[in-house]
């Protein structure tokens, strides 16, 4: 069975340390730090004596590389998965420290609220803006950053533009391959949770999923298929009504982690096994995925990495831009892959450690 390694070395005390020090995620770390009003005090307290003991330095980088140009860079992001975040909060905080650029981390209500964001970054005198779905996928999003002549890279973009830099992976070909590997232990009815009905990337997952079947000879059954939010609770919700059909699927494919770890507690609910009774699989591989019980099998999208290469990306983009050349923005592809765990086994088996 595949397992999570570290991916933090040196004696440099981290963001990530201080997180799992006080037992909080490091996007609440960063909350403290920069002075954001929505951390309960104990937590700012507790976040700030552990920051003192263990002699974090958010700056130690920056003043490290004072020589060098800096840049001042945002990431907004309106993700309601916050265990995604923080995976993606640790790759853009490790990257920025080591470049040292200074980071402003900033939310928003989906693409329809972005615009007083980029009026306020605006004031600030921002470089750059990281995006991360779904504000990646937004065209109009895409538009007022162009609009502003503000570089901008999309991380975990289904939708890349030939115009603006990008990093991902292939959505489709994921689901695509974990709906075969549901389909070679031997399940023929396979449930699916879509993740929030407006988001291209769950749309992909969601014809890979299909694409898959039909290439078995297995018909695709809209009565299988859930609507999700990627939530933990309306993963739950979804799969409840799934696992409660007289005829329920043999497997479920959540369209990512927090919505899978829902499905798993549902099953529990119920009094489903996982999965002798019902074998159930996520997407993106965040910590959720080890957090739960059975722990799930899942794919893997190098989250961490792909928001560390987009910030390098676009840090390129405005050294470039400041030197007068032009520059030509690209979209990079990473790989994928399918981890084993114990949610997953043929049907009516018990997954073997």
């Amino acid at each position: 069975m595949a397992r999570k390694v570290s991916r933090r070395g040196g004696n440099i005390v981290t963001i990530h340390d201080v997180a799992r020090h006080v037992g909080v995620s490091p996007m609440t770390v960063s909350r403290v730090i920069n002075g954001e009003k929505n951390v309960r005090e104990e937590t700012r307290k507790k976040v700030a004596e552990a920051i003192e003991e263990l002699n974090y330095s958010p700056n130690m980088a920056a003043r490290s590389l004072a020589s060098q140009d800096s840049s001042r860079i945002a990431l907004i992001y309106s993700n309601p998965s916050m265990s995604f975040l923080s995976e993606l909060l640790l790759g853009i905080l490790q990257q920025s420290s080591q470049s040292g650029c200074q980071l402003i981390i900033e939310s928003c209500d989906g693409p329809e609220g972005v615009a007083d964001v980029l009026d306020k970054l605006k004031s600030l005198g921002v470089d750059g803006v990281v995006l991360p779905p779904p504000l990646s996928d937004s065209s109009r999003v895409a538009k007022a950053l162009k609009e502003m002549n503000l570089p901008f890279v999309g991380v975990a973009t289904s939708r890349p533009s030939p115009d603006a830099a990008s990093v991902s992976i292939d959505d489709f070909k994921a689901a695509f391959a974990m709906t075969q590997r549901l389909i070679a232990l031997g399940h023929r009815r396979i449930g699916f949770i879509k993740g929030q009905p407006n988001s291209y990337y769950s749309q992909l997952r969601h014809e890979g999923y299909v694409a898959a079947l039909t290439k078995a000879g297995i018909a695709p059954e809209d009565k299988l298929v859930g609507q999700g939010y990627f939530t933990y609770r309306s993963g739950f919700d979804a799969a409840e009504s799934l696992l409660m059909r007289d005829d329920r699927p043999t497997a479920v494919f959540a369209s990512n982690d927090d919505m899978a770890a829902g499905a798993v507690a549902s099953a529990h609910r119920l009094g489903l096994d996982v999965p002798k009774d019902v074998t159930i699989v996520g997407f993106d591989d965040t910590s959720m995925a080890s957090s739960v019980w059975p722990e799930l099998t899942t794919v893997r999208q190098p989250i961490s990495d792909m928001a560390s290469l987009g910030l390098k990306m676009l840090l390129e983009q405005i050294r470039t831009r400041r030197s007068g050349q032009p520059y030509a923005p690209v979209h990079e592809i990473r790989d994928f892959a399918i981890i084993e765990r114990q949610s997953s086994s043929a049907p009516g088996e018990a997954a073997s450690d």
